[in-house]
């Protein structure tokens, strides 16, 4: 059986697993390439791969310039790619995972501050409709520390202003309980109150909790563009994106104190190492402040 007959059986796999089209795409894409670059070699068939094909195809990546990072997202799409193949018995081994990513340099996420959160929450004019439903978005994302997606597919019912809830699909249709303090919940109630029933107007009532101004669901394009007009408007140097909302959250929250934990079950991830490196913010700014406060942190030469 060719390569590629594989390949397409494990991508309707991945859609039967509820994998996001954008995942499908790029694994489609990026095994589809190495699997091209196997039959040039002369090797047609899955029980023909050995790692050293694997070797020459990353070292030819290098060679034209791929960053380290394609090239390692590569090796983890293999790798998958393996485990599949494993588990239908073409392998007695997953050879991918003798392969070695690069290892990258840890990247810390960036974020805003208290004083930037502020300006950029008092920035929605509340004297209209969609003035209302961007000041309750920016205040529900911040709040929260949903993804964008995540926001966009609230309906009605998924929201509970008196204990402030929110239920949430989140990556792979996993559903969690995301929470909102006081501020988000006033926000979504005067919204609610004021502001969606003029943009739902006349036309058959929709589900969607956040609507745009032709009354149907706001789509994760429209939230981007509403948040980054936000930053802009508040003076922020930085791009603000929903994500950058998602980190500031997480940071805010373990620099209050929050536990870890607690956080990687408000965030929806499934393993904590992914929760971990806002951890490493927050040493980060620690060890900043430190640095600038305590008398003794600095060296003589220094005024």
């Amino acid at each position: 059986m060719e390569l590629r007959t594989y390949l397409e059986r494990y991508l309707k796999h991945l859609e039967s697993n509820n994998a996001s089209l954008y995942t499908i795409k790029n694994y489609g894409t990026d095994i589809g390439q190495f699997f091209d670059y196997c039959v040039e070699q002369g090797i047609t068939t899955f029980q023909a791969l050995e790692r050293d094909i694997v070797r020459a195809y990353l070292a030819e990546l290098t060679e034209i310039g791929y960053a380290r990072a394609s090239i390692a997202r590569r090796v983890f799409e293999l790798r998958a790619f393996g485990d599949y193949a494993l588990h239908q018995r073409l392998w007695q081994e997953n050879l991918f995972r003798r392969i070695y990513a690069p290892r990258l340099p840890q990247r810390l996420p960036h974020y805003l501050t208290h004083e930037e959160i502020d300006r950029l929450l008092a920035t929605p004019e509340a004297d209209s409709p969609q003035g209302l439903r961007d000041c309750a978005i920016l205040e529900t994302l911040y709040a929260s520390g949903v993804r964008v997606s995540e926001l966009s597919n609230l309906d009605l019912r998924n929201v509970n202003l008196s204990t402030g809830e929110l239920r949430v699909i989140g990556k792979g249709d996993k559903e969690r309980i995301a929470l909102v303090g006081r501020p988000a919940m006033r926000a979504l109630q005067t919204y609610l109150r004021e502001g969606r029933p003029s943009l739902q107007g006349e036309r058959p009532p929709r589900n969607a909790l956040f609507l745009n101004r032709l009354g149907g669901r706001l789509s994760v394009r429209s939230i981007s563009e509403i948040v980054r007009q936000a930053g802009i408007a508040a003076g922020i140097a930085q791009t603000v994106t929903p994500h950058l909302l998602r980190h500031t959250f997480a940071t805010h929250l373990l620099d209050g104190g929050a536990d870890l934990r607690v956080v990687q079950e408000l965030l929806g991830h499934s393993s904590l190492a992914t929760t971990q490196i806002y951890a490493h913010v927050t040493q980060k700014h620690a060890s900043e402040v430190y640095n600038r406060a305590h008398p003794r942190a600095k060296s003589k030469s220094e005024p």
